[in-house]
């Protein structure tokens, strides 16, 4: 077996970095990528994430190099430890991701590296004195997150670096073509009209029989939002929600057409959705609607015992 070197990033491993980030964005999402930059961009800070981002009082980013080439790599973050950090985070220390080639790279020894890899992790957390230690996959492109089933290679490095799985949160990622979406109809119900304004999100569409608003939808342009650097023709539903009394009576299928004819006026082709895999009747609504399944990702690796 080899040796594994491991060492800080150099901003002359980016070539190298960002092709081993985006073999693990294209797995899950297809015709997803993203450039040096926004590689880059993501060492420094998160603007995507304008809540948590701030919390971080360190940030390292480790490379494993073996036969004279990247092999391996991870991000790893340290919170602060008293407010305004969440309860959550504080004294948290977390592999924001890690990436690895797989076994049968030319190499069969690279998720050694991996391993070698974890424990320095181990030992920047421990220079670090985190109270806590956290594990995750959120690359720097949207549909990435949590740890996908279609990279056992990283799993299994977490698991083996004494990372476990709660069992709690797994998120489903889908996608559907703009063009297979339902065209808008007649409002599903008498009188109910669209208000269109900005939201937490993206644009938001309303929904109102008079006064009250019955549902919501919102919908971002992710090039507009500066987190896909080479493609535009891709957005994400940001929230979704139906009055309770209301639901089930199609408002839902109206607001997906009224954004599927915005979005064509955009040139936008491409839309991700979210969901919780215990969401069932949210999942078959997006399924009736075109969407299809991308992956399942499990969030929530952590070393309690």
């Amino acid at each position: 077996m080899s040796s594994v070197q491991v060492r800080p990033f150099r901003r002359s491993d980016r070539e190298q970095l960002t092709v081993l980030v985006n073999r693990h964005i294209q797995v899950v999402v297809p015709g997803m990528s993203v450039s040096a930059n926004t590689v880059l961009s993501q060492l420094e800070r998160e603007p995507g994430e304008p809540i948590v981002d701030p919390w971080v009082a360190e940030r390292r980013t480790l490379v494993a190099v073996q036969h004279d080439r990247l092999v391996a790599a991870a991000h790893l973050l340290r919170y602060g430890d008293s407010e305004p950090v969440g309860e959550g985070y504080r004294g948290l220390g977390e592999i924001r991701w890690l990436v690895c080639w797989p076994p049968d790279f030319p190499w069969n020894d690279a998720e050694h590296a991996g391993d070698v890899l974890a424990a320095a992790c181990h030992q920047q957390f421990d220079a670090w004195r985190v109270l806590r230690r956290s594990a995750d996959g959120a690359l720097p492109a949207p549909g990435i997150y949590g740890v996908p089933e279609q990279w056992p290679h990283v799993r299994a490095i977490y698991e083996r670096a004494g990372f476990g799985y709660d069992g709690q949160h797994t998120e489903v990622v889908l996608l559907a073509r703009v063009e297979d979406l339902p065209r808008v109809g007649e409002p599903p119900i008498p009188g109910l009209a669209v208000r269109r304004s900005v939201g937490i999100n993206g644009t938001r569409f309303s929904a109102y029989l008079g006064d009250l608003r019955v549902g919501y939808i919102e919908v971002e342009n992710l090039a507009d939002a500066g987190r896909v650097a080479r493609h535009d023709g891709w957005a994400d539903i940001g929230n979704l929600h139906i009055l309770e009394d209301y639901q089930r009576r199609g408002i839902a299928t109206w607001l997906f057409g009224l954004v599927a004819d915005w979005l064509r006026m955009a040139n936008v082709d491409r839309l991700l959705e979210y969901a919780l895999s215990t969401a069932d009747a949210e999942l078959a609504l997006f399924r009736k609607l075109g969407f299809v399944e991308l992956t399942r990702t499990d969030r929530g690796f952590d070393t309690r015992s």
